[in-house]
């Protein structure tokens, strides 16, 4: 499976963390960037995480800025992306069953790495659980 990341200045150190333990469990990543602290713009990297997981050059995605809602919000903005932000294992765990979110937005400056890690393990060890869920993601897909 191949998962694409992508951040900003502030989540930078995070999604490092991140790119080193999806390598260490067997996945082929995609580092789309950024590739230091030095500030940069978080929809560049939202939009372009979003755009290489809808156009199937990644299955998944995982994008990280300061807080996660920006480059979340960023993420979303592409058509046939379901992006959810996830402080908690529950969130990661309900997004993947639920809303079969097909990118992981997380926090550098508000979750810690070792969270971030077991929220990053229940989000990708989760399947989607369809049946009436999937009407709802349907719907989310036609918007």
């Amino acid at each position: 499976m191949k998962i694409a990341v992508a951040s900003d200045h502030g989540g930078f150190a995070l999604k490092e963390t991140v790119r080193e333990h999806l390598k260490g469990r067997g996945f082929e990543v995609v580092d789309l960037g950024t590739y230091s602290e030095e500030s940069v713009d978080y929809p560049v990297y939202g939009r372009l995480c979003g755009q290489t997981v809808a156009s199937g050059e990644a299955d998944l995605g995982i994008v990280v800025c300061g807080t996660g809602i920006g480059i979340s919000i960023a993420a979303n903005k592409v058509h046939g992306i379901r992006c959810g932000l996830c402080t908690s294992v529950e969130m990661a765990r309900l997004t993947k069953q639920h809303n079969n979110a097909n990118i992981l937005a997380l926090g550098g400056r508000t979750t810690e790495p070792k969270l971030a890690l077991e929220i990053v393990d229940t989000w990708l060890d989760t399947s989607f659980e369809g049946g009436r869920h999937q009407r709802r993601v349907d719907m989310l897909d036609e918007m």
